[in-house]
């Protein structure tokens, strides 16, 4: 990545663990403001800010402003793409499953 980010990939965007953790907690509300989010995490505002605007570059979060804070929600829709693509894995991984429960039948 360049020195701005730039992240529109939700693959990427959901890549770093604190993201993941970002999305977790953004799930379980309706919203959050980033003072609140800051807290659950041994860095400081500004680091998950940058986290929260690679997010937000990706669709994966919505901020508002209220007053002087921001507050985020999900928005969980980009998250389908990785649903979609692991769905094919799963699949396939099934088909694997019963061929080898039927090579496993056949030895016996």
């Amino acid at each position: 990545m360049n020195g701005k980010s730039q992240v529109k990939d939700v693959y990427d965007a959901v890549a770093d663990p604190t993201r993941r953790k970002l999305l977790q907690m953004l799930a379980d509300v309706e919203e959050l403001p980033l003072h609140e989010m800051t807290v659950h995490f041994e860095m400081g505002r500004t680091a998950v800010s940058k986290h929260l605007a690679i997010l937000k570059d990706a669709d994966l979060v919505i901020a508002r402003r209220v007053g002087r804070e921001t507050r985020y929600r999900l928005n969980a829709t980009p998250l389908k793409q990785i649903q979609d693509w692991v769905s094919f894995y799963e699949g396939f991984w099934k088909e694997r499953i019963v061929k080898l429960n039927l090579l496993l039948e056949e030895k016996k």
